[in-house]
């Protein structure tokens, strides 16, 4: 196993911003407005729940951090507590999931800039994955520029909405099947937090910062998509999330900061996805080239890779069902994060509570979805058998 290693130069604050750089963006400008449409008034109560679930599944993910402060976040939380085929398994479904989330955050550039045309996608991955190559503290400062520049948007659009606008009925009746299938669409909204554990071999003072920082960071997001959703509702009406968009409810300004989220995202989601590469190339699960440092001390080939995916993944166009796929997979993943932290400890009632959240929420994801997942799945398993026969 290769063991050279990526420098801490993450902080509290520079966790936090990157947490909040690869949550608000799909999410704010996104799926809140999907699950608008697509569930209605049960949207409302879906993002408070939807945060308490990422908060129990995220408590997982920073214990595990704390303890094994190292790039690769689940796959070697796996590898390490349960086993090497879940370690891989966890691995794999990250790569699937946050290719797939960072494919929707590259089509949304496009959405938000009215030029759906397959070159602006790639145009914004390649301008992301520039960025990434230049190291993780180049990074963190350009993202906490998109950052700073999509909160400000999401403020301005919530305030103007409470000044303008009639107030928003909470006790709108809703079915409970609608809720829960909002809280599993929605809590992928929430999983950028997963970043910070990811970069735990970054991030300085792990045990005491990451826990802080993936708290912060949820609560946080939770406000900020509560302004997204009450926002639309006040200024668009019945028409939120449906015939109409956060961009006519919002006007130029929401449409600039979601192409700073967009880029925050796909910028954060590619430098999440290529210390997963990275990790994998360490243990070899794959190509051990993948684990290599340039001068700088950064996984150029990791990031390469996981740029060419993103950009491959853009080509199917499909933003709704990128969304629903990340779903299924960020499910499994955190299943798989709750019983790594249950090995170490079998008391983490916060654990026992993400394992069952995760598990309850799968019920909901369409069965097309989780056909073509576990299709992927196998495929990813198949590769661990028939690589390391070939290696060996």
């Amino acid at each position: 196993m290769t063991t050279e290693r990526l420098e801490r130069e993450l902080g509290l604050g520079g966790a936090v911003v990157t947490g909040l750089g690869s949550i608000v963006g799909t999410g704010a400008f996104v799926a809140i407005g999907l699950a608008s449409g697509m569930w209605g008034d049960a949207v409302i109560w879906a993002i408070p729940l939807a945060a308490l679930v990422a908060v129990f599944n995220g408590l997982s993910s920073a214990f595990l951090a704390g303890r094994f402060p190292v790039a690769g976040g689940t796959y070697e939380y796996g590898y390490r507590t349960l086993s090497p085929w879940l370690g891989f398994s966890a691995g794999w479904l990250f790569i699937l999931a946050k290719t797939a989330s960072a494919a929707t955050a590259a089509l949304g550039v496009g959405l938000y800039l009215d030029l759906e045309h397959p070159l602006v996608p790639l145009l914004a991955v390649t301008f992301v994955t520039t960025l990434v190559a230049a190291g993780v503290r180049r990074t963190a400062a350009v993202n906490a520029m998109l950052v700073l520049v999509s909160t400000a948007a999401i403020v301005w659009f919530a305030t103007g909405a409470f000044i303008d606008s009639p107030a928003v009925n909470f006790a709108s009746a809703f079915e409970i099947p609608d809720l829960a299938a909002a809280v599993a669409f929605l809590f992928v909204a929430y999983t950028g937090y997963g970043r910070i554990a990811t970069l735990g071999e970054e991030v300085k003072k792990p045990e005491r910062n990451i826990p802080r920082a993936v708290i912060a960071t949820l609560a946080l997001a939770c406000a900020l998509y509560m302004g997204i959703e009450l926002g639309g509702r006040r200024l668009a009406g019945p028409a939120w999330g449906s015939s109409s968009d956060i961009i006519t409810a919002g006007g130029t300004v929401v449409a600039i900061g979601a192409i700073a989220a967009m880029l925050g995202v796909l910028l954060n989601l590619i430098l999440g996805l290529s210390r997963v590469w990275l990790a994998m190339g360490r243990r070899r699960d794959m190509p051990e080239s993948l684990a290599g440092l340039d001068k700088r001390h950064q996984p150029l080939l990791a990031v390469i890779v996981s740029a060419v995916l993103v950009a491959g993944v853009t080509l199917v166009g499909d933003v709704s069902l990128a969304w629903s796929f990340s779903a299924m997979t960020v499910l499994l993943y955190y299943g798989i994060t709750n019983l790594a932290a249950l090995s170490v400890e079998r008391r983490r009632i916060t654990a026992w509570a993400g394992l069952a959240s995760c598990l309850f929420l799968s019920f909901f994801v369409p069965i097309e979805i989780w056909l073509t997942g576990t299709g992927l799945i196998i495929l990813g398993l198949l590769w661990k058998t028939g690589y390391h026969r070939l290696r060996n």
